[in-house]
């Protein structure tokens, strides 16, 4: 089989000790990571072209290399590679991400390597990049037809949708405990919620954390990484396929920020700090709050502090911040002003990790079981300075963009 061409765009070859693992988690992907290479002579240019230059000679060559990249047609997606504490390789990297966006219509992924990096983190944007290379004529879709299921096996929760002639039939999300028996139950419920049994089912497609297990065990049609399939949910739903724009998906474990151009990924960044950014941390909030997490967004929505006034946690990480949330209850701070700092805390840390290493494009589709939380949607416009759009079903975006997909196979 032909292997993807995938150009590894860095301020070294053995990038920051790494390498060994990148190609490692390359060749098992069967992808092939390219490092355009350009003659030193010719990074002066390189810069004029790009219209920035920097004190450092490797970030210059990474630039560089990022020029010459547009003259190898065999190059279908780039990696952009910079480390955590550099703020100079960082501003680099969106400059070079922005201008290969402007020249080229390849996928593209960055990531900033951290001192022990996890080996999923890796595996799981490469595997994704593949896959907007590999499957472009299938996530071109627009309309699911016949009558398909999507899985989307979450960390923290399961979601079914049954589909019929592009239209939502049945649905049902449940916490996963099991993901074989949570995926099992989940399924039998939509599918009596439509009035439909699995032998009239055409297809099945499976998504998430736990597709290699669930997907082998319904015997999946389709099994694909989330990325792609989520911002084709996100579009679908928002029903914005043409144009570009933004999808941000907050989970229970795990963020995604994706940039789209109709309606399929072209550029996307994954992860955040710690739990402190997910919808786990405003679960264990909304229980310190003795509320219901779907209650914790109006509960939020009713705190009208002036922005000098606002109560602020103390930090992102999820313990200390929990921490902080029972002392300000206990010092008097009212409820709603505590659940109002907790839905900032979830949009501020996404901001500041994820949202600023790349530029928004409206409109912004906000996806996700977290975007059922209101304070959480207010939090984000106040940032961003935009509407954010929460479409219907906006939670099952994943099993709906799954259920689509997998009606084209």
């Amino acid at each position: 089989m032909t292997r993807v061409r995938v150009a590894q765009i860095s301020c070294g070859t053995e990038y920051s000790g790494i390498q060994w693992l990148l190609d490692d988690i390359a060749e098992r992907l069967e992808v092939e990571l390219v490092y355009p290479e350009m003659d030193l002579s010719m990074v002066n240019v390189a810069c004029k072209e790009i219209g920035f230059e920097t004190e450092s000679p490797s970030l210059n060559l990474m630039m560089a290399r990022a020029v010459s990249l547009l003259y190898d047609p065999t190059i279908k997606g780039a990696i952009l590679l910079t480390c955590f504490k550099c703020p100079e390789g960082t501003i680099v990297k969106d400059i070079v991400r922005r201008f290969l966006h402007e020249r080229t219509d390849i996928p593209i992924i960055v990531y900033s390597n951290v001192e022990k990096p996890k080996e999923i983190e890796i595996y799981s944007r490469l595997e994704a990049l593949k896959t907007l290379i590999t499957r472009k004529t299938l996530l071109m879709r627009e309309k699911q037809e016949g009558v398909t299921i999507g899985i989307d096996s979450g960390s923290s929760m399961t979601k079914v949708v049954l589909m019929k002639d592009n239209e939502l039939q049945g649905e049902e999300w449940l916490p996963t405990t099991d993901p074989i028996r949570t995926a099992d139950e989940a399924m039998e419920k939509a599918m009596k919620q439509a009035g439909i049994s699995g032998n009239e089912v055409d297809a099945i497609g499976v998504t998430g954390h736990g597709r290699e297990l669930v997907g082998g065990h319904v015997k999946a049609d389709l099994n694909l990484e989330e990325v792609s399939v989520v911002s084709k949910g996100a579009a679908l739903l928002a029903r914005r396929h043409k144009g570009e724009a933004t999808v941000i998906d907050i989970g229970g474990m795990n963020n995604k920020l994706v940039l789209m151009r109709d309606g399929i990924a072209t550029s996307f960044s994954l992860g955040g700090i710690c739990g402190g950014s997910s919808g786990r941390f405003l679960e264990v909030a909304s229980h310190r709050l003795d509320v219901d997490i779907s209650e914790l967004g109006q509960l939020a929505m009713k705190s009208h502090s002036k922005k000098k006034e606002k109560f602020d946690l103390q930090s992102y990480c999820m313990v200390f911040g929990i921490q902080s949330l029972v002392v300000a209850l206990a010092s008097g701070i009212k409820p709603e002003d505590v659940a109002a700092a907790a839905c900032r805390s979830v949009a501020e840390q996404v901001y500041e990790t994820m949202i600023q290493e790349m530029e928004v494009r409206p409109p912004v589709i906000f996806v996700g079981g977290v975007s059922l939380v209101e304070g959480v949607k207010r939090e984000f416009e106040d940032m961003l300075g935009v509407e954010i759009i929460v479409p219907p079903n906006s939670q099952y975006a994943g099993a709906v963009g799954m259920a689509t997909l997998v009606s084209g196979v």
